[in-house]
């Protein structure tokens, strides 16, 4: 079985084509990089983007980060070479693929098929699978893709832009807010009326990380567009984040740190966290059935949240190697 618990707070994105930001990707500070074969990468360019990577996973030190590759979509002839010529040349370096427009389990089964055998032929430890949902049918048959392979999918990740363009939505920013999307208050005394601006994607969100979570797999958002909007970006990660999500993409790399930000539970959340295994503690000790914190009843839910609080910057600090702060 593949390794799994691994960290992914923030995802860089990196075009295989632009061999500048091939070489900066292992330093840029992020828990993961995925060398883009797919949407990033011209069609003239995709042959010189493999041997861009091939090149850059053999020669470049990835210590310090996971380090993934984004292949074609597997109704491209490019698909099945992105696979067989990257994993067989450098498949020791990689920790997992991405797979695209994942729509049905069998997507993920043939690069599993061919994963298998080239690992067999290479002696090559077993390499993880991420799926992307980002059409309606991968949508529909989420929670089958997400028991689809068990021993390699690490993750799903929720692709907003070719989502949106799939189901056909009305959207004005790549991850971003549309302002049609909203509710209105009841009128005032001067007939005005509040707007409530929503959050178009918080069904498809919720969707795929309940599968997720059921499942045992990483719930990962997407791009979020505009990266000279720093502020645009944290909404939308904290309200991923709120859902249970576990990281986001960084298509730029000032998107990282705040990935990371949102993604480290914050101070006062692993302080309380803390408290309330320490209080769970004592009221074990003294032999007493209830459990209280701040004359407020402490429940198994709020433990079990509060051991995963403390689980995660025990995760962090570890893979990291320094404390954690959000």
């Amino acid at each position: 079985m593949a390794y799994k618990n691994r960290l992914h707070r923030s995802e860089l994105a990196v075009p295989g084509s632009n061999t500048r930001m091939l070489e900066k990707a292992p330093d840029a500070g992020a828990d993961l990089v995925f060398l883009d074969l797919e949407d990033a990468v011209a069609v003239q360019d995709k042959e010189q983007a493999r041997k861009n990577i091939i090149h850059a996973l053999n020669h470049y030190d990835w210590s310090s980060c996971s380090v993934s590759i984004r292949i074609n979509g597997l109704d491209t002839h490019f698909c099945y070479r992105d696979v067989i010529d990257v994993v067989e040349q450098a498949g020791d370096k990689l920790d997992t693929i991405l797979v695209p427009k994942v729509n049905q389990p069998s997507d993920l089964q043939f690069v599993a098929l061919l994963l298998e055998q080239i690992e067999a032929a290479k002696g090559f430890k077993p390499i993880n699978l991420h799926a992307l949902i980002e059409t309606a049918m991968g949508m529909a048959n989420v929670e089958a893709i997400a028991q689809s392979c068990p021993d390699r999918l690490e993750a799903l990740v929720f692709g907003v832009a070719d989502y949106a363009a799939s189901t056909q939505a009305r959207t004005v920013s790549m991850g971003g807010i549309n302002p049609d999307y909203l509710v209105l208050g009841d009128p005032d005394g001067e007939g005005h009326r509040q707007a409530f601006l929503g959050n178009q994607w918080h069904f498809a969100m919720s969707r795929m990380i309940v599968a997720c979570r059921a499942y045992g797999l990483r719930p990962i958002d997407g791009p979020f567009g505009d990266f000279n909007d720093p502020e645009g970006y944290l909404a939308v990660a904290r309200a991923f984040a709120a859902l249970g999500g576990e990281g986001k993409w960084a298509i730029h790399p000032s998107q990282i740190a705040l990935a990371n930000q949102v993604f480290t539970p914050g101070k006062v959340e692993t302080e309380r966290a803390r408290r309330i295994i320490a209080a769970m503690q004592e009221a074990t000790a003294a032999g007493m059935g209830a459990v209280s914190l701040d004359g407020r009843m402490i429940d198994a839910a709020s433990i079990r949240q509060a051991e995963v609080v403390i689980e995660k910057m025990a995760q962090i600090e570890r893979i990291t190697g320094r404390e954690a702060v959000a």
